[in-house]
């Protein structure tokens, strides 16, 4: 991993408007990529329309940056494809071939593309200029491999297992699988999900959707050290620029928790309005395209850090809140079964992958 500027927060050039020389070149747009209606749709910011939509295969999961920042990619685990992105000018180029890309990360050194092959329970390391494979790390004992995120040093990455209730602990420079560690409850159904290292790389705190909240990994990752309550189905987890405050999408209530990004202490909650809680489907719309129960999933913030985007995985929709106080600025109508939307530009000097993991 390149040395970071502060180590007591190892987010610090990823800090508000602190975008590079590629990111500066960058259109400002939200990208949704939906899971049942194959497409991803393109948002303006600024006036909250939607400006594109473009087919991109059968079930587009994820819009991931690539590790310089030049690319955004749209992971179409169905139909073995990903979809770049010219953040330039919105603009999608011709499908690449890849193995079941459910989700997509990088190695700190940008050397692989780390695809997460959730269906066949591995991970398919491609070299990103060329897209050729360099080797596979099969994980048998982590049904429903999905998110990650990796230790300081860059050595060590963390995948989570969602439907096996653990986490499988990967030598990144290696390719081998070190170990498995079991939550302290294996929650099989919609387990660990999203995974987020603290900003001083203490613990990575992991989402449970079953759990209602966080289990708490040491730094190590070699043991679960505790868990944090948050809400019904807690899933994305994302850090506010100052890489002080932890925000916790929680799915099933239409709620979103903030958290001390270092201790983990619970310091206040924001309902998106018009909702409670009743689970996925609890509202009443046409074609999934209601304004029923808020299903707040996947996103990230803006380069400035005043508002979060999330996609509303099961109401067909995109919530924009105000980080400084929860409120909901802009709901906005997209496809069906908006996931893993990306905003662009991100402030970082790299990505890591996901919707956007910067450093």
């Amino acid at each position: 991993m390149p040395p970071v500027t502060d180590p007591h927060n190892v987010y610090s050039d990823a800090a508000a408007n602190r975008l590079n020389d590629v990111t500066k070149a960058a259109k400002p747009l939200v990208y949704v990529p939906h899971t049942k209606s194959g497409d991803v749709w393109v948002i303006d910011p600024k006036t909250f329309a939607v400006v594109g939509r473009y087919p991109a295969g059968r079930e587009i999961q994820h819009v991931v940056p690539s590790h310089d920042m030049r690319t955004l990619y749209a992971t179409d685990d169905l139909g073995n494809t990903v979809t770049p992105f010219d953040p330039n000018t919105g603009k999608p180029g011709p499908r690449i071939p890849v193995s079941d890309p459910y989700n997509m990360y990088y190695s700190p050194d940008g050397r692989s593309a780390i695809v997460v092959a959730e269906a066949r329970r591995r991970l398919i390391w491609y070299d990103p200029k060329n897209w050729k494979i360099q080797g596979e790390t099969l994980t048998p004992n982590c049904a429903g491999i999905d998110h990650a995120d990796f230790t300081p040093n860059g050595r060590i990455g963390v995948f989570t297992c969602e439907f096996d209730g653990r986490v499988a602990v990967v030598d990144i420079p290696s390719h081998k699988l070190l170990r498995t560690i079991d939550m302290p409850r294996r929650n099989r159904r919609m387990g660990p999900q999203d995974i987020k290292l603290a900003p001083d790389g203490s613990v990575f705190y992991i989402a449970d959707s079953e759990q209602n909240g966080l289990w708490v990994l040491d730094g190590a990752a070699t043991k679960v050290v505790r868990e944090i309550p948050t809400g019904m189905g807690a899933h994305g987890l994302y850090l506010d620029r100052a890489a002080k405050r932890l925000f916790v999408t929680n799915r099933h209530e239409g709620s979103v928790s903030v958290l001390d990004a270092y201790t983990g202490a619970i310091l206040t909650k924001w309902q998106i309005p018009g909702t409670g809680p009743g689970g996925p489907g609890a509202g009443h719309g046409h074609g999934g395209h209601g304004h029923g129960q808020a299903s707040p999933d996947m996103g990230g913030l803006t380069a400035d850090g005043t508002q979060l985007w999330l996609s509303g995985r099961y109401d067909g929709a995109v919530y924009v809140l105000d980080t400084g106080d929860g409120h909901l600025i802009q709901r906005i109508q997209v496809g069906r079964g908006p996931h893993g939307l990306c905003v662009w530009p991100q402030a970082g000097r790299y990505s890591l992958g996901h919707t956007g993991i910067t450093r």
